[in-house]
């Protein structure tokens, strides 16, 4: 038999598919994958109940249900003074995975470079190979994993054409500041460049952060794919409700993509997240405010413990050097953890392409119960 596409070169069983089976048979704590252990809100989970039972379990509209287009619409004058049209500017996706995916098919011609923020999400990778792009990183460096804007620039080429941007940052934490914004708008307008951005943890940044989504910048709204889901935001990471907003044209050619990979899913979580984004500030305080009493639980026991700790900004994750603990390699490190502590984590190294500026470096989730966090650094004293 011939062999695999060659544009999968490279994309084999995922870090988080290795480890979460390590963490099954080590009975582990896993603070590996990035998923909360807690569901979302009453009123969300009973929505979604009360829309099976009413009968939407068929196929919704490809575009989404017009009640979440229309609270997305919402939610996006709400926190940021941004007006999309439900009908024309609102797409709902299978998760934000589909949404990045669907973009760079939309956008990205055999041979195009996509300038990525590194370390960057595993399926960014996929995805820019599916297009049959070339990625090209620009590196968030330990320990402050600020974005050199000199570094963005001269990564530009007449090749690129698209700039994938991530904040909060996963796996770093970073949130991009506002000078930061400024200058990836300035090199997108002045190379006419696509912009990406995937937005997930725009709800989870700490410390009175503010996120500020790309597209509210000059020149930035007819150039902007922006993207968020329902997953972080609602503890709700298996319903797989993302969403994409931006110009009517911008809004067609994802679709033009995304109704051939999925074309439609998630008929009774549709209304329900409609019905979640409106609630008042106070749910988006708590949340924020728990998750980062939950960072700082775990921060506190890694430094105890010898770690590195570099505490994030934003996200689910907090990123930490095990050199002071006298390991060099995370891969090794995250493979030997299981078996001698009974915790899972992540290597950073899986993220990047300039692997030595991730080996020694690992990724923790702490969207865990605060006995769970509790256990983990219990069982990692065992280093």
């Amino acid at each position: 038999m011939r062999e695999h596409a060659q544009r999968l070169t490279g994309l084999g069983t995922t870090i988080f598919a290795e480890m979460s089976a390590r963490a099954v048979a080590t009975n582990s704590v896993n603070l590996g994958q990035g998923f909360p252990d807690r569901d979302g809100p009453d009123s969300l989970l009973e929505d979604a109940i009360s829309a099976i039972r009413a009968g939407a379990n068929q196929y919704p509209p490809g575009r989404g249900v017009p009640a979440l287009r229309q609270a997305i619409a919402d939610h996006q004058k709400r926190f940021y003074d941004l007006s999309y049209d439900p009908d024309t500017e609102v797409l709902v996706t299978t998760g934000a995975t589909e949404a990045v995916a669907a973009a760079l098919l939309a956008y990205v011609e055999p041979g195009d470079e996509v300038i990525a923020l590194e370390p960057y999400y595993d399926s960014y990778a996929a995805g820019i190979a599916f297009a049959g792009g070339r990625r090209v990183p620009v590196t968030l460096r330990a320990p402050d994993f600020r974005l050199d804007l000199d570094e963005l620039r001269a990564a530009v080429t007449p090749r690129t054409k698209v700039l994938l941007i991530n904040s909060p940052h996963n796996p770093t934490g970073t949130v991009l500041t506002d000078d930061e914004l400024r200058g990836i708008s300035a090199v997108a307008v002045e190379h006419d460049l696509v912009v990406i951005t995937d937005e997930v943890y725009e709800h989870l940044a700490y410390d009175g952060r503010p996120h500020r989504p790309l597209a509210s910048y000059d020149g930035m709204a007819e150039r902007t794919v922006s993207i968020s889901s329902a997953g972080k935001t609602f503890a709700v990471t298996g319903w797989k409700i993302g969403w994409v907003t931006g110009t009517p044209e911008v809004v067609t050619a994802v679709t033009t993509a995304k109704q051939f990979l999925t074309f439609t899913s998630g008929a009774p979580f549709q209304p329900a997240v409609a019905g979640a984004l409106a609630l008042g500030n106070d749910y988006y305080d708590a949340l924020r405010a728990d998750l980062q009493s939950r960072r700082d639980l775990l921060c506190d026991g890694l430094e105890q413990l010898g770690f590195g700790v570099h505490r994030p900004e934003g996200t689910y994750f907090v990123t930490t050097d095990i050199r002071p603990l006298g390991h060099t390699d995370g891969i090794e490190f995250c493979r030997m953890l299981p078996e001698r502590t009974g915790v899972v984590a992540i290597p950073h190294q899986v993220f990047y392409d300039n692997t030595e500026a991730g080996r020694p470096l690992v990724r923790w989730a702490f969207c865990k119960q605060p006995t769970l966090l509790q256990e983990a650094l219990t069982r990692l004293q065992k280093l």
